[in-house]
C-alpha cells in the first residue's frame, strides 16, 4: 500500500512539473535562434562559393535570403534556394520576436558583410531573439557567432 501511494505521489509531482513544460513554447526561442544563425552562415558561404552578393532581410519574426542574378551586381533580384534547390530560403516563427541593429545585411563575394549592396561600408550587426543570447555578426570576416 505504501508503494502505491509513493508511486501516485511521484506521478503527481512529475505531471505537475513535466506536462506544462511539454505544452509550453519554451523551445521556440532557441530553435528560431539556431535557424537565424544557420541562415546567416548559409548566406555567407553561398556568397563566397557563388561569387555573388547575397542579401539577408531581417524582420521581427523572419529571415529571408536573396541572391544577385550575376557577379558584380549590387542588387539581389532572385530568391536564394535551399541547399537542395527545392524552394526559396525564408524562415518565419510567429511565436518569437527578433530585433537587429540592421534590417538588411549584404554578404559580399569576398566574405565580408556590408550595410549596402555596393559593398562600400563594412558593418557589424547584433541580432537578438527574445530571451536568447545575441547573435554577433562580424562584418570584416563574415563570421557569425
Amino acid at each position: 500500500m505504501v508503494e502505491l501511494i509513493t508511486v501516485m505521489v511521484v506521478l503527481g509531482i512529475i505531471s505537475a512539473i513535466a506536462i506544462p513544460r511539454l505544452m509550453g513554447n519554451d523551445m521556440a526561442g532557441p530553435a528560431f535562434r539556431a535557424e537565424v544563425v544557420s541562415a546567416l552562415r548559409y548566406a555567407q558561404k553561398t556568397a563566397v562559393s557563388h561569387r555573388r552578393l547575397v542579401c539577408t532581410t531581417l524582420t521581427s519574426n523572419s529571415v529571408t535570403l536573396a541572391i544577385a542574378s550575376g557577379p558584380n551586381l549590387s542588387v539581389c533580384a532572385s530568391a536564394l534556394s535551399l541547399p537542395d534547390g527545392s524552394s526559396s530560403y525564408s524562415s518565419t516563427d510567429s511565436a518569437v520576436t527578433m530585433s537587429a541593429t540592421a534590417s538588411a545585411l549584404y554578404f559580399q563575394p569576398g566574405g565580408t558583410i556590408t550595410s549596402d549592396g555596393s559593398g562600400s561600408t563594412t558593418t557589424t550587426a547584433s541580432i537578438t531573439v527574445t530571451g536568447q543570447t545575441a547573435i554577433a555578426v562580424q562584418g570584416a570576416t563574415g563570421y557569425v557567432e
